[in-house]
């Protein structure tokens, strides 16, 4: 029963399937791990074990259990943000929305079920998921199991701190800057950014934030994030755009990735300070792609304006925010409710213009138009996936800082990642390496819309070569 803690999803499945062991023995030993662990890193914020022991009774045969999918009877976690369980918390982070129970699945939660895929609860995420750290005032700072003084990253934090220290083998994530793959690499996980619109984000909304926001998920493994991919991904019902999914994401791991033209920068776009230990990683990485025969390239920019991103980001996302909070109503009760510094980016968000905002939304067309002409010459681009490894619990937070102070801080702690959220395009990060201190180090790399399959396989190819699973914190499992 301890070495599941160490197994993947599909090594979980795939004991199931041979009557090694019982879906609730499973369920019952990630409960265990979760109340065993949790008081040390504060990932799970509303356990709903008694729902999952539901689902479990609900799939069990008269015969035996009979596995449908490549992670049925899997334990996993939703995100605390944006992700519907009919009859679970969604307090998305924050103290306005304490005590809400959602009625409905999402679309991505009902094909998890039918996938077999067991729910236990939702994972610690920022306030509204706008942060780089998961710190909410509501619900306490998630813990990094490799070093609980320092964040495990956000706004996936929680989902990702869960996973690395083997309470679940997996957990959803959302990506709207970075706040899947971020986390990965300070916790030394697979962090995969599907292409937008590969996974839903239905049934009420068609986007979210300005359609940056893309639903996953963090792994130990490549083939449980391709697994999940095939589980979630595809159209949803009245979605106004095509989806660009691609069934066989896991099929294709058995392929290995064709040699591909990979550009690598390492200097930050708008100049922002990348710590040495980054930049070393990604050096390793440059010559682990070589060896693999890969064409690595080394360039000065990617061809969009990223000031012009930065502050539509930031305006993109306050306005969602903002209807999503009050309405549309400056003088909203609710906005006591808030942190301090999201307050002021709400109402800093409700006094734009709507010309403003849809300027905004031009800038991230026009970053998706650059990164189609960059990756018209390119297969692949890697960076390093943050500024610096995993920092001190408080560094990252709003508490007390002024709206264009905590954003100046947030955008410079993950420069690479957001164009990608803008672009639609996938990415990735994968663990490569750690920092003098023993802090996981990820490289980013990233890809043309709706080349899921290609990162994918790449990093398979990675995996193989320089696994990095032995590579365990120490709070795990």
């Amino acid at each position: 029963m301890q070495e599941l803690a160490k197994l993947d999803g599909i090594a979980i499945t795939k004991l199931l399937d041979e009557f090694e062991i019982s879906p609730s023995e499973v369920l019952e030993a990630a409960i265990e791990r979760i109340e065993r662990l949790n008081p040390q890193l504060n990932a799970v914020v509303h356990e709903h074990f008694d729902l999952a022991r539901e689902q479990v009774r609900g799939y069990m045969k008269p015969d035996g259990y009979l596995p449908f999918s490549p992670l049925a009877g899997v334990p996993m976690l939703l995100k605390n943000t944006g992700f519907e369980a009919e009859g679970m918390l969604l307090s998305s982070g924050s103290e306005l929305l304490r005590g809400v129970v959602s009625q409905r699945d999402s679309t991505i939660t009902a094909r998890y079920k039918a996938a077999g895929m067991v729910i236990l609860g939702k994972s610690n995420t920022p306030e509204f998921a706008l942060s780089f750290t998961s710190e909410p005032e509501a619900f306490g700072p998630t813990r990094n199991p490799w070093d609980v003084t320092r964040t495990a990253g956000g706004s996936s934090g929680g989902s990702t701190a869960a996973v690395a220290s083997g309470m679940v083998p997996l957990a959803n994530s959302s990506d709207g800057a970075g706040s899947t793959r971020l986390p990965a690499s300070h916790c030394g996980l697979f962090g995969f950014k599907p292409s937008r619109l590969v996974n839903p984000v239905g049934p009420v909304a068609a986007e979210a934030i300005g359609g940056m926001s893309t639903p996953h998920a963090v792994t130990w493994s490549v083939r449980d994030s391709a697994a999940m991919l095939d589980i979630s991904g595809g159209p949803d019902i009245g979605d106004p755009w095509a989806s660009p999914a691609k069934p066989g994401y896991l099929a294709a791991l058995d392929r290995p990735c064709e040699y591909l033209k990979i550009a690598v920068l390492t200097r930050a776009p708008l100049g922002e300070t990348i710590d040495p230990e980054m930049i070393r990683v990604t050096e390793s990485a440059v010559r682990a792609l070589r060896d693999l025969d890969h064409t690595v390239i080394p360039i000065s920019d990617m061809g969009y304006d990223a000031a012009a991103l930065k502050t539509a980001w930031r305006q993109v996302v306050g306005t969602n925010v903002a209807l999503g909070v009050t309405g549309g109503d400056r003088h909203s009760p609710r906005l006591a409710q808030l942190e301090e510094v999201n307050r002021e980016w709400v109402r800093e968000a409700l006094a734009l213009p709507a010309t403003t905002y849809l300027a905004a939304v031009q800038t991230l067309h026009g970053t998706a138009r650059a990164l189609g002409r960059f990756f018209s010459r390119y297969d692949a681009v890697l960076t390093p996936a943050a500024a610096e490894p995993a920092p001190p619990l408080g560094k990252l937070a709003g508490t007390g800082q002024t709206l264009d102070a905590f954003y100046d801080q947030f955008w410079a702690h993950s420069p690479f990642t957001a164009v990608f959220n803008a672009s639609g395009c996938p990415a990735m990060s994968v663990p490569f390496g750690t920092s003098a201190s023993g802090l996981p180090i990820g490289i980013h790399i990233g890809a043309g819309f709706g080349e899921d399959a290609t990162l994918l396989q790449l990093a398979h190819d990675i995996e193989k070569t320089w696994p990095w699973a032995d590579r365990r914190p120490a709070i795990f499992g």
